[in-house]
């Protein structure tokens, strides 16, 4: 995707010490080139976003903390109360998946990808902003963390048997018809659960690119109107990516921890 020049392009620019040392930190995974600042803002902006999150969480658990407060619901949208229902949402949804002893256990991990992500991806309709996720390198980074968690999950419940049920074995009694189903069934198991992280971040970089290039194009076309009806769209883009990868993320791990007697 195009590079766009951002507030933090900018920001970045004012330092010579990062222009003339990026390159240090190696080359790209995917075409060898030298890192630039400009690679690295991706990065910076994800840094800055997560620390919002952290401080916003931390407003947020005050509140909670004094309890008269946390009793009685606000009478309007604040802070806390969107919290609560954007969190309270996707613990559901792992809670239909994987159940509400498994969802406890593993959406620490669900609800602040759940929280980066739309906060990375809301940065894009402000404009001059970068979202972090319209970059390849991020969407990798958050998918491969999704990819080494829920294979951990599953060898850590489940330890050979997650294994055997890739291999699909113990489906027949037969041990000859056993290991043939297992030659034939483990390289394509295996396949399939190795793209995941790839169609994971590919989707998310994608949807979001696309449209904040889009965004900005109109923007720059036509500043005042034109762009609304835009940024209404960009908004439920915004939403539903968040909610596919973190729905993927609660099918991945729960399969990965079902028993096998659950299979």
């Amino acid at each position: 995707m195009p590079k766009h020049t951002g507030f933090l392009t900018y920001l970045l620019a004012l330092f010579p010490a990062l222009k003339e040392n990026a390159s240090n930190v190696g080359k790209t995974v995917l075409g060898h080139e030298d890192v630039t600042y400009r690679g690295l803002e991706p990065i910076f902006m994800s840094m800055l976003l997560i620390v919002l999150v952290v401080i916003l969480a931390g407003v947020v658990r005050s509140k909670f903390r004094k309890l008269d407060e946390a009793v009685v619901p606000d009478e309007t949208l604040t802070l806390r109360t969107f919290f609560e229902a954007f969190l309270s949402y996707f613990y559901g949804m792992a809670s239909d998946i994987m159940g509400k002893k498994n969802a406890k256990r593993y959406f620490p991990l669900i609800g602040g990808a759940a929280l980066f992500i739309f906060f990375s991806n809301a940065s894009s309709l402000i404009p001059g902003l970068n979202p972090p996720t319209g970059s390849l390198n991020i969407t990798l980074g958050l998918a491969l963390v999704v990819f080494i968690a829920f294979n951990y999950y599953g060898l850590k419940e489940n330890g050979m048997d997650y294994v055997k049920h890739l291999a699909g074995w113990g489906v027949f009694k037969n041990p000859i018809a056993s290991v043939a189903l297992a030659v034939l069934m483990l390289p394509i198991e295996l396949i399939s659960t190795c793209v995941r992280p790839v169609t994971l971040s590919i989707r998310l970089m994608l949807n979001i690119a696309v449209d904040h290039l889009i965004g900005a194009i109109f923007l720059g076309l036509v500043a005042l109107f034109v762009p609304v009806p835009l940024a209404l769209l960009a908004l439920i883009v915004i939403v539903v990516q968040t909610l596919v990868f973190c729905l993927l993320t609660s099918i991945y791990i729960g399969l990965a921890t079902e028993k096998a007697h659950d299979h």
